[in-house]
C-alpha cells in the first residue's frame, strides 16, 4: 500500500466532476495530486446538471449511510471552504396516489427510525404543504422536513479551490491518449504532456469503464442513463420560494423549487452510451403529462430543458476502491445520481481504501459492499435486469 512509501505519493485523479474534485481535495492532504478533466471546464457533464438535494431516505442502506456521513461536512465545511452555506432548507414531500398508500407506509417504516423528523401525512396535510397538488390525486405522503438543497457550484468550486491551496493541480482539456503501467508506476499521456504517478483514481463518471480499458483493466459494467429536466411555472401562479420538493413515491416524476419556478423531471433512466447527452422531446412531454395529472392543471409553457447522465453499477451501489488486478488503480464511479450529497464521505472512503487499505472507522459501509470485485463475480447481473 502507498502509505508505506517514504515520500508523498503522486496521484492522478481522472475526471473533475464532484467525485474527482472531492477525492483530489481529500487526497491532497497526504499526496501530490493532479486532477485531469478532458472538457474545458470541470463538472461540465453530470455535476453541473444535477437536482442537488440532500435526502436521507433515498437509496439502499449503503447509500443512506454515506449520505448521513456527509452531512457534517455539508453543514459545517472547513473554514474558508466556501463563501456561502453549502446547504439550505428545502424539505421533500414524497407523494402517493390512493393506489400507492402501501408504498408510502413501507418507505416510512423503513426510514423513520434514523431520519430525524420524518412524518407520514394524509392527503389534506400534504396539500397544506403543497397547495398546487390536486385533491383527488394525493392520498398522502412521507414528508422529510430536514431535506436540504445543496449549492452545487459552491461545493464543487470549494473542492477545486481547496485542491489548489493544498498544492494540487487541475488540468482541463486533458485528452488522455494512453495509460500504461511500467516500472512500478503509471505513465499517462495527454497531448504534449506526460505524467508519471504512483496511483490513478478513475472518477470519469460515464466514461470510467473506458478509462479502465485504456489502462488495460477489465470494466465493471457501468451503465450511463439519461435523466431529463425542464423548467415550468408553479401551477396556479406564484413563486416557488418556500415550497418543498415534491417526489412521486415510485419515482415517476419530481418537482423542485428553482429560481421562483419549478424544475420538473420525469425521473427517466434511459440507457445511453457515454456522451454529451441532450434532452428528448418525448421525455419532456412525459414529465409534463405526469405533472398535469398530479396537479389537475395544464402546464402553460416549458422553459429551459436539459439532460444529464446518471451512471449505475449492476446493483445500483457505487464502485469504490482498488481494482482487484492492480491495486494502485482505484475506482470511484457508479454514483447513480447520489454523487453530490455523498461526496464528502465518498472522498474519505476512496482515500482510506487506497492510502490505508481500509474504510475509515466512522463510515458505515463495508469495503466488500462497494468493491469493484463484486461487479465481476458470477452473481453480478446484467444491466437488462434492473
Amino acid at each position: 500500500m502507498l502509505q508505506r512509501m517514504n515520500t508523498r505519493p503522486t496521484i492522478v485523479v481522472i475526471g473533475a466532476g464532484i467525485a474527482g474534485a472531492s477525492a483530489a481535495f481529500t487526497l491532497a492532504e497526504r499526496a501530490d495530486v493532479v486532477l485531469l478533466e478532458r472538457e474545458g471546464q470541470a463538472g461540465y457533464h453530470t455535476t453541473g446538471r444535477s437536482a442537488a438535494t440532500y435526502v436521507e431516505t433515498y437509496g439502499d442502506p449503503v447509500i443512506r449511510g454515506l449520505t448521513r456521513a456527509s452531512h457534517g461536512f455539508l453543514s459545517a465545511p472547513p473554514p474558508g471552504f466556501a463563501d456561502v452555506p453549502l446547504v439550505r432548507p428545502l424539505g421533500e414531500v414524497n407523494i402517493g396516489r390512493p393506489d400507492q398508500v402501501d408504498r408510502l407506509d413501507q418507505v416510512f417504516a423503513a426510514n423513520h427510525a434514523y431520519t430525524d423528523g420524518l412524518q407520514r401525512l394524509d392527503g389534506e396535510e400534504t396539500r397544506k404543504l403543497v397547495p398546487y397538488l390536486a385533491p383527488d390525486y394525493v392520498a398522502g405522503s412521507v414528508y422529510e422536513p430536514n431535506a436540504q438543497a445543496i449549492e452545487v457550484d459552491a461545493l464543487h468550486q470549494g473542492y477545486l479551490r481547496g485542491l489548489r491551496l493544498l498544492g494540487g493541480r487541475l488540468v482541463t482539456n486533458a485528452g488522455l491518449t494512453a495509460i500504461e503501467r511500467r516500472d512500478g508506476q503509471w505513465h499517462l499521456a495527454l497531448g504534449g504532456e506526460a505524467i508519471r504517478a504512483d496511483m490513478v483514481i478513475d472518477a470519469a463518471g460515464a466514461w470510467a469503464d473506458e478509462v479502465a480499458a485504456m489502462a488495460g483493466l477489465q470494466p465493471v459494467g457501468l451503465m450511463p442513463k439519461r435523466r431529463t429536466a425542464c423548467i415550468v411555472d408553479v401551477p396556479g401562479g406564484g413563486d416557488s420560494a418556500g415550497l418543498p420538493m415534491v417526489n412521486d413515491i415510485d419515482d415517476r416524476f419530481y418537482a423542485k423549487p428553482e429560481g421562483g419556478r419549478l424544475m420538473l423531471s420525469p425521473a427517466d433512466e434511459t440507457p445511453v452510451a457515454p456522451q454529451d447527452v441532450q434532452p428528448e422531446d418525448l421525455d419532456v412531454a412525459v414529465a409534463v403529462d405526469r405533472f398535469e395529472q398530479a396537479t389537475g392543471r395544464p402546464v402553460e409553457r416549458v422553459g429551459r430543458r436539459w439532460a444529464g447522465l446518471r451512471t449505475f453499477a449492476f446493483d445500483r451501489v457505487p464502485v469504490v476502491g482498488p481494482d482487484p488486478d492492480v491495486e494502485s488503480f482505484g475506482w470511484l464511479a457508479g454514483q447513480g445520481g447520489i454523487g453530490i450529497m455523498t461526496a464528502p464521505a465518498m472522498a474519505r472512503l476512496i482515500a482510506g481504501l487506497m492510502l490505508d487499505g481500509e474504510v475509515p472507522a466512522d463510515l458505515p459501509v463495508s469495503a466488500a459492499a462497494i468493491a469493484p470485485l463484486r461487479c465481476r463475480l458470477p452473481n453480478a447481473v446484467s444491466e437488462s435486469s434492473f
